[in-house]
């Protein structure tokens, strides 16, 4: 790999299902940062100190404003969470392994 900057090819599935994971993570990541870099821009943009012409307005106890923006963090948490509870669960199942080996350490 050019760089090393990826994950290795994974050996087993459990490996793949985190690589997934990682991935679509990421994605949420890069759409959020995205959209909140815009709106600052935008708010620093339309409510600059140089701009006097702007019509300023009061967001306190704005309850729709604020119900929108608890409910959207809380999808965003569910849709991450979900997946990684699975994959968590995953990783946890037992399996049967062919061959075990016991080591005893004495001082």
């Amino acid at each position: 790999m050019p760089r090393q900057i990826n994950f290795q090819t994974p050996a087993n599935e459990i490996m793949e299902k985190i690589v997934d994971l990682h991935h679509d993570i990421m994605f949420f990541l890069v759409v959020i940062i995205v959209f909140v870099s815009y709106i600052m821009y935008a708010i620093i943009k339309y409510f600059g100190l140089q701009n006097r012409s702007s019509l300023r307005v009061s967001f306190s106890h704005h309850t729709l404003l604020e119900k929108v923006w608890t409910y959207i963090p809380t999808v965003i948490l569910i849709l991450i969470a979900a997946p990684s509870f699975s994959l968590l669960y995953d990783i946890d199942a037992l399996t049967q392994p062919k061959v075990t080996i016991k080591v005893i350490g004495n001082q």
